[in-house]
């Protein structure tokens, strides 16, 4: 995937010290919600990236509008210059399963060869490709509630990889049997815990991204080395949120983030007998790296530029 490598480097200058300080916004509304987040670092020239979502669950059932849209500004932060406009989904898809695979990369074993994809939504297209690029993969389960979702998304695997692809009857049968999990659902209520993993496997949990999801049990997190993108945000929104609310973890209880184990000041796996999950809750460094990617890429190609005026 083109952009693991630039959302990496993202990491690697966090851990290292070289991001400015991120902000986040969330204004609730009725009927949904909006949220922005920003962030300024430096790649092969300085950028400032600011992204607004709304998220209104209502609109494909009451206006055949998605769920949730939005923008992504980007910035020259040398002289303050507006760049580029982009669909902020488009961006986010992509970026998220980037920071997956550099997760992956860095936490699961490296003979890892055995993957569940639990959820078969927009996030699991660019997943699978992620993850596969960081892992050769012989054997991926998918898995979704609705079970011909699951029978269509495996069929467009079978016609783009090599390696085998089968649709979870059981869903735990799958867990029990892979190196690799990654979840990718809107639960509101966790469904994996410790029973449900096998030793020395990798978890990547992605869906919880606000207060009021949860898809990794309490007492999984507590069993299992915990990396997150970011300890703040995690803890106030990620499946750390729900273990520090039981009283089963508290912030110190965190290995280390992601950043910090990329940029080499904090080590993440142990051994290959340890289970690692990777808290993800989605962090506006990982917008800069592939939007400036996005925007590089335009402007030495066949992006229009548009003039806003004097």
């Amino acid at each position: 995937m083109w952009c693991i490598d630039g959302v990496e480097s993202a990491f690697r200058e966090k851990g290292k010290g070289g991001v400015s300080p991120s902000g986040v916004l969330g204004i609730p509304v009725a009927g949904g919600g909006f949220h922005a987040k920003a962030a300024m670092m430096t790649l092969s020239r300085p950028y400032f990236v600011v992204k607004t979502n709304a998220n209104f669950p209502g609109n494909p059932s009451q206006r055949g509008l998605p769920t949730i849209q939005g923008l992504l500004l980007l910035f020259d932060a040398e002289c303050g210059s507006p760049l580029a406009v982009m669909d902020s989904m488009s961006v986010t898809r992509i970026r998220t399963a980037a920071a997956s695979a550099v997760a992956a990369k860095h936490l699961s074993r490296r003979d890892a060869r055995n993957a569940v994809f639990i959820g078969c939504g927009v996030q699991a297209r660019p997943h699978v490709a992620a993850i596969s690029a960081v892992r050769t993969l012989e054997l991926v389960y998918v898995y979704d509630i609705d079970a011909k979702r699951a029978e269509v998304f495996a069929d467009e695997l079978r016609a783009a990889y090599p390696f085998n692809v089968e649709v979870a009857r059981n869903m735990y049968s799958a867990t029990k049997a892979s190196d690799i999990i990654v979840t990718l659902t809107s639960a509101m209520k966790a469904f994996v815990g410790p029973d449900d993993v096998p030793q020395g496997a990798f978890v990547a949990a992605v869906g919880a991204d606000n207060e009021h999801k949860q898809e990794i049990e309490p007492e999984l997190l507590r069993g299992s080395a915990l990396v997150v993108d970011d300890l703040e945000q995690c803890a106030a929104i990620g499946d750390l949120r729900a273990a520090i609310q039981a009283s089963v973890l508290s912030r110190k209880d965190v290995r280390a983030t992601l950043a910090e184990v990329v940029a080499g000041v904090k080590q993440g796996r142990l051994n290959d007998d340890e289970t690692v999950v990777f808290d993800s809750t989605g962090v506006a460094i990982e917008d800069v790296a592939a939007a400036a990617i996005v925007y590089e890429r335009a402007s030495a190609n066949d992006g229009v530029r548009v003039d806003f005026g004097e």
